[in-house]
């Protein structure tokens, strides 16, 4: 998945995600389903190496994956996105990332940025070699190819924005990289604004447009390479799922029987 946009904790619902996932356009998936588990989790699958790239448990743990171009080719010995499926066994975000920082001692795994969340907090992992993690205070974020930026809520009485962002640019691709840093910064701006005043219902439907309208540059469209699906996702005291099965600028969103 190459772009993850989120709300923690700035809405009655903890958290609203919306998502697009750029893929290799011929690798097989399944959308959103109950998977058996203790917990279940509700997630798609990736039918090449058996992982996710986004999901959450009835426990309500919400784990995603993106991208993270690095600096130089970066080999796995395992897909990240089985990590990312692993992490959805635990019974809270604390225990989901403590999993995540102990496969990364053990294993190797290509670079990548992760979301942990819960009610209670959630962690920001940047994998490239070394790791680190941020944990995430509430308001509004954007996490792509290249890093992730934020709109923190401020105190009360506060009068500037609480914005925070962690970019790079990669050896390879420089400047389509510092496109991709533009291109996060201003969907940031539309939907940090968009949360002013709003519910998370209302946040999600802007950030279905705003996934679906080409002037942002997330949803892609290449030769055997593109955006395969998008997801519009609510945990809080109701949880719900909307999917689109294909690029959200052609593709409606339908709700699904979620966990």
């Amino acid at each position: 998945m190459c772009t993850l946009t989120f709300a923690w904790r700035r809405f009655d619902d903890h958290l609203a995600v919306a998502a697009n996932r750029d893929e290799a356009l011929a690798r097989p998936s399944s959308p959103p389903a109950i998977r058996d588990g203790d917990p279940r989790v509700f997630a798609p699958r990736d039918e090449e190496a058996g992982g996710t790239w986004l999901g959450y448990n009835e426990a309500g743990v919400f784990v995603a994956l993106t991208n993270r171009w690095t600096r130089a080719v970066t080999d796995g010995d395992r897909s990240r996105g089985l990590l990312v499926r692993e992490a959805l066994d635990r019974p809270d975000a604390s225990a989901a990332a403590g999993f995540v920082r102990d496969e990364l001692d053990a294993r190797t795994y290509e670079p990548f940025h992760l979301l942990v969340a819960d009610a209670e907090r959630a962690l920001l992992f940047e994998h490239d070699r070394d790791t680190s993690v941020a944990h995430l205070a509430p308001g509004v974020y954007v996490v792509g190819n290249t890093g992730w930026c934020g709109v923190r809520s401020g105190p009360a009485g506060a009068t500037e924005p609480q914005r925070t962002e962690s970019f790079f640019v990669p050896d390879r691709r420089p400047e389509v990289g510092r496109e991709q840093a533009a291109n996060d910064r201003r969907v940031l701006d539309t939907l940090a604004a968009a949360a002013e005043g709003a519910d998370a219902d209302a946040w999600l439907a802007r950030g279905g447009e705003v996934l679906s309208d080409h002037e942002y540059g997330v949803c892609i469209h290449g030769d055997g390479f593109g955006t395969k699906s998008s997801s519009l996702v609510r945990l809080g005291a109701e949880r719900a799922w909307r999917h689109a099965e294909g690029p959200p600028c052609e593709t409606p969103y339908e709700p699904l029987d979620a966990l």
